[in-house]
């Protein structure tokens, strides 16, 4: 018998990928998701999509449901900001109501997607999830509530959080808004590529990875832990290097209005447990290659997030 799975935001970027690998695993999946960006599915018997906001969770029967995979969130800084109030509502008490909903259908355990941001600017060279959390803008602020909600149930429920570093790769409903696939694009279509500052450094983590991650810890009996995921900490400029390797290209740098903050995250204890990540930046760089080539990376309004909420939002 299949296992059933819940998944919240699960029609965004990672979202997409996720779903059809759980179907391919052999699981039922229930993905509860707005939809603003767009509705990316295969058709399978196996997925029920719900256009629903998470507020409206008690609208959901989930009986028979094992895990669920909590992703729903307003996705960055710049996002966030356009309506905070937004995030806090659908981070915040959407997850308090999606707490109380699965423990009445004694759902088992959930994974949730946090964010290696939650540590604020750190000065150790190894962060590691047991350093002190001092969030610095409201995206990261949100995170960290929406954590301690979820582990304020962990008696009841079997809880997993991640804290991913920036994701970065090929999935059908793209964003073009973070930096690899930002930056890769930029050298794809124009031939060079603008970065801001460049010394900063971003953590990333390849979308299959963090995919591979949600299965290794729906599969592994691993609970009330917080884990880091995040593999190469580089810098900006160091990624455009690697990029205008791959692809032939020029780097502009622009040193005035740069957002010097820089994050690295230590994934050591996520290792330790056994997870093997498999890709990186230098492989999201060549399949974003190979996918521009073959006319499936591609620029539509819908993968420029910030932008595409901005107009939903207004029409809202």
């Amino acid at each position: 018998m299949r296992k059933k799975i819940l998944v919240t935001g699960g029609s965004g970027y990672k979202g997409v990928k996720l779903i059809k690998r759980l179907v391919d695993e052999g699981y039922d999946v229930i993905n509860l998701d707005l939809n603003y960006f767009g509705n990316y599915f295969i058709n399978s018997s196996h997925i029920k999509n719900y256009k629903l906001d998470i507020l409206q969770i008690q609208k959901l029967n989930l009986k028979n449901v094992y895990a669920c995979i909590h992703l729903a969130c307003i996705a960055n800084d710049p996002m966030v900001d356009l309506n905070p109030s937004l995030s806090w509502e659908t981070s915040a008490l959407g997850t308090k109501l999606l707490m109380d909903h699965l423990i009445k259908y004694k759902v088992k355990k959930i994974i949730y997607a946090s964010s290696g941001s939650v540590y604020g600017i750190k000065k150790e060279k190894r962060v590691t999830e047991d350093l002190e959390l001092k969030p610095i803008s409201t995206y990261n602020k949100v995170k960290m509530v929406t954590e301690r909600t979820i582990l304020s149930y962990k008696n009841d429920i079997n809880v997993v959080i991640l804290r991913p570093a920036t994701v970065c790769g090929f999935a059908p409903r793209m964003r073009l808004d973070v930096t690899v696939n930002m930056l890769t694009f930029q050298a794809l279509k124009n031939g060079k590529m603008t970065i801001f500052g460049g010394a900063q450094k971003r953590p990333n983590v390849h979308i299959d990875d963090i995919i591979n991650a949600y299965l290794f810890f729906l599969k592994k009996n691993i609970k009330d832990n917080i884990f880091n995921i995040g593999f190469e900490n580089l810098s900006i400029l160091k990624i455009a290097q690697m990029i205008s390797s791959e692809i032939p290209s020029d780097i502009k740098i622009i040193k005035k209005f740069a957002d010097v903050r820089s994050y690295n995250l230590d994934s050591s204890k996520l290792l330790k447990h056994g997870f093997k990540p498999k890709k990186g930046i230098i492989d999201a760089i060549r399949e974003l290659k190979k996918f521009y080539a073959e006319k499936k990376f591609i620029d539509k309004p819908n993968f420029h997030s910030i932008s595409w909420l901005r107009e939903k939002l207004k029409k809202h």
